[in-house]
């Protein structure tokens, strides 16, 4: 009986958590509002080209991660034929996916591919989880650094508490540029799923990991360029902010992840971005709207990538030739 009860306790859960979460990112935005709205009224939220620009920006670098998870299975499985546009077709279905919790229609539709095209789910596995853990550590790391250095000093209590969050935040980078030691913890983390160990050869050498790190910065710096752009369509931001705003995006939408019982962070996202640019001196008006326009602007970005999923259905493909 506990057995059956137990996904029904999980899935209520997991909606009390998604409500506890709401309700408390509403309750904290709604007081914000309102002790600032005579800031707010003269705010210019009229679109503009700056949030069109955004909106193309934040689409793009859905693709670029996709190109980035179809090398990750050429280099575990060399046999398989991942095309360019195979994998920003995948990629694209499974990132519009992100509104499942969990994460389990991303990964269920990448497996279901790799069925088709006689990609073994190991592999498949192995490469979700590669891209999962790049785009983390690629959000993470150098963010917790940045921002470390730009508010630390005030925030984190002095030059040590840097240091320590620095070092702390290096330790899933080394972590994963060792393959015997990233193995180790993955096989721990999956033998329960997998009723096996993990093989050795799915495993990336230390130098095509760091080469794959370093591509799945592209994404992280695309979307960097797309919150900057959207801070810019509200209020001025000047030039030694850019990297600011841009680390505290992508670490807004690493913790957005992980907080897997919300649907694609909602909530969580925006609650982290509106700390950072509070900490980095923006009102709390000003704070507000950049999280809200920017998850606004990037449901939007969804939808374009949605009409680029389906144009890419709907076009023919070119026979491989012999």
């Amino acid at each position: 009986m506990s057995e059956a009860r137990s996904p029904r306790v999980r899935t209520i859960l997991r909606y009390a958590l998604t409500a506890v979460v709401l309700v408390a990112v509403g309750w904290l935005f709604w007081l914000a509002l309102a002790q600032n709205w005579e800031q707010v009224q003269q705010a210019d939220l009229r679109p503009n080209l700056l949030m069109v620009v955004a909106v193309v920006v934040f689409a793009a670098a859905v693709p670029v991660s996709g190109l980035l998870w179809g090398v990750i299975v050429t280099d575990l499985a060399p046999d398989a034929r991942v095309t360019a546009r195979d994998a920003v077709e995948v990629h694209s279905a499974s990132w519009l996916l992100k509104y499942i919790p969990g994460q389990v229609g991303s990964l269920v539709n990448k497996v279901v591919w790799g069925g088709r095209r006689g990609i073994s789910r190991m592999v498949i596995l192995i490469s979700f989880i590669y891209e999962n853990v790049f785009l983390q550590i690629v959000s993470i790391v150098p963010s917790l650094v940045i921002i470390a250095l730009s508010v630390g000093v005030g925030v984190l209590a002095g030059n040590v508490a840097t240091a320590i969050v620095v070092g702390v935040a290096l330790v899933p980078l080394i972590a994963v540029l060792d393959r015997r030691i990233f193995r180790r913890l993955l096989d721990l983390a999956t033998r329960r799923l997998t009723k096996q160990p993990l093989p050795v050869e799915y495993f990336l050498p230390t130098r095509r990991t760091a080469a794959l790190l370093a591509g799945f910065t592209v994404p992280r710096i695309i979307n960097g360029v797309g919150i900057v752009l959207v801070a810019a369509s509200i209020t001025a931001v000047p030039a030694t902010d850019w990297l600011l705003i841009g680390a505290a995006y992508a670490l807004a939408g690493a913790l957005g992840i992980l907080a897997f019982f919300v649907p694609s962070g909602l909530g969580v996202r925006e609650a982290v971005l509106f700390a950072c640019l509070v900490a980095a001196g923006y009102s709390a008006a000003d704070a507000v709207l950049i999280s809200l326009l920017a998850r606004l602007l990037s449901t939007i970005a969804d939808a374009v990538l949605a009409l680029l999923y389906a144009l890419l259905r709907i076009l023919p493909r070119k026979e491989p030739t012999a």
